[in-house]
């Protein structure tokens, strides 16, 4: 897909640019430095060489992730069988390199997830283990929990199988590069059958009621010291990437459901009310969505390239709130679904960049297996949805992109735009403009799903402000 972007005004970048993000990274409280027990425990794991029951280095795993990554958390390989297909698929094994109760398992616990920002990343590890020993980098030995995932020749998942092992991956994809290979003439043939795997996992997907919402995304690229907002649509090999994750995710949660202990990722269904908004607002945007139809096929139905289908994207995200995490031990509990997937779902795919993950593996792991869960986990699963909680990374995306937003028209204040309206009432709502790609407030008169032409009335960098009016 087309990447559209804008180059922050001159002068900014390396000005007001960077101390607002300074200032935010201070109004947050983002952590800095590893304490330095963190960083000598971090090491010697780094250098320490276990044995590893299983050998899996003969297995050509490979790696598909956004350009430049390092912190490399899974790895697949997949082929087809007689009767379907057999998904193996590696994440980093980090419980065997952070000990509980040790220096580094509280600072992991302290920064609880990996921060992204336009000027750094903030790790939830030190780098010589998540970009290092840890990551799961080409030509390297590496630690791992292997999901052994057997799917039927509908997608459908019939079996699965979990161990840690020892693996090598072969190459490391980035998407534009794997896209590429599959639109070729001569696809790479694990990629061909990533899409023909995603195909199906997404028409299981459509049947269990679950939805993706494809909204453009507006990222954050350094090009040269200058900061550029990018609005682009997802390329299909990151869907289809992402439904291998899922799969997992939810072989994961049946697991721990099954075996009467774990941690699900959890969603309640939208409301009453919120459903009866999103319905009236879809027939004000021209795209009724009927009743009988499922939520998930009339988002199938939406076109996010025009205004209204635009509008629509944005207002459906809003029904789906309150995600959260569900610890258990005994019964299972009350709510096990994650509402926008339509399923019991557990995050076990990133653990060099989310705490939780560590704590999943292992329980899965052990159920999977007949043994014991190991009591460390055990014990901290009631803690870990109030440590979750804590994580700041949502946030410090949001102002970070709100700071770099406003940057990109602080020199433009009084000038006109043209806008296509996402949501209003009550005299304001908020407007999308297409170049540069922001989301911003607008006074006036609006009507959802129009187009319109706005005047840019502020524009405050230092906090991260944007406000249009109706023209």
């Amino acid at each position: 897909m087309p990447r559209h972007s804008t180059h922050v005004a001159p002068g900014l970048a390396h000005g007001r640019v960077l101390a607002a993000l300074e200032d935010l990274r201070d109004r947050l409280e983002l952590p800095e430095a590893f304490p330095d027990a963190a960083v000598r425990e971090a090491e010697a794991a780094a250098a320490s060489d276990p044995p590893v029951e299983h050998d899996m280095t003969h297995v050509p795993f490979v790696t598909i992730d956004p350009k430049g990554s390092r912190d490399l958390d899974q790895a697949m390989h997949l082929t087809a069988t007689a009767d379907g297909f057999t998904v193996l698929y590696a994440i980093a094994d980090v419980p065997a390199v952070v000990t509980p109760g040790s220096a580094l398992d509280a600072e992991a616990r302290r920064r609880v997830e990996t921060i992204y920002l336009p000027t750094r990343r903030i790790p939830l590890h030190p780098l010589v283990l998540s970009e290092g020993a840890s990551s799961l980098l080409p030509g390297k030995r590496r630690r791992a929990f292997v999901w052994t995932l057997h799917l039927s020749a509908d997608g459908t998942l019939s079996r699965t199988e979990l161990r840690r092992a020892e693996v090598c991956s072969r190459r490391a994809w980035n998407y534009e590069d794997a896209q590429a290979s599959i639109d070729s003439n001569a696809p790479d043939p694990m990629l061909a059958l990533l899409k023909r795997i995603g195909e199906l996992r997404a028409a299981v997907e459509h049947e269990r009621g679950g939805a993706s919402l494809n909204v453009p995304d507006v990222e954050v690229d350094d090009e040269d010291g200058r900061y550029v907002l990018v609005r682009r649509r997802p390329l299909p090999v990151e869907d289809w990437n992402a439904q291998i994750s899922l799969l997992t995710g939810m072989a994961a949660a049946r697991i721990m459901l099954d075996g009467g202990v774990g941690i699900l990722r959890t969603m309640p269904p939208p409301t009453r009310e919120a459903e009866a908004e999103f319905r009236a607002q879809t027939v004000a945007l021209g795209q009724p969505w009927l009743r009988g139809m499922h939520y998930g096929d009339y988002l199938r139905t939406v076109d996010p390239d025009v205004s209204a289908g635009l509008a629509i994207l944005h207002a459906a995200a809003s029904l789906f709130r309150g995600a959260g995490y569900t610890a258990f031990d005994g019964a299972a509990p009350a709510e096990t679904m994650q509402s926008a997937i339509a399923a019991p779902y557990a995050h076990v795919t990133a653990p060099l960049r989310r705490l939780v993950d560590r704590f999943g593996l292992v329980v899965c792991e052990a159920l999977a297996n007949q043994r014991e869960v190991p009591s460390w986990a055990r014990e901290s699963l009631g803690d870990l949805p109030a440590i979750m909680a804590t994580s700041k990374s949502a946030e410090a995306t949001r102002l970070s992109t709100d700071i770099i937003e406003a940057a990109s028209v602080a020199h433009r204040v009084g000038d006109l735009f043209p806008a296509e309206v996402v949501s209003a009432g009550d005299g304001r709502g908020r407007v999308q403009i297409a170049e540069p790609p922001i989301t911003a407030s607008c006074t006036g008169s609006l009507e959802a799903g129009s187009r319109v032409t706005v005047r840019l009335v502020t524009a405050d960098v230092e906090k991260g402000a944007v406000q249009f009016e109706l023209a």
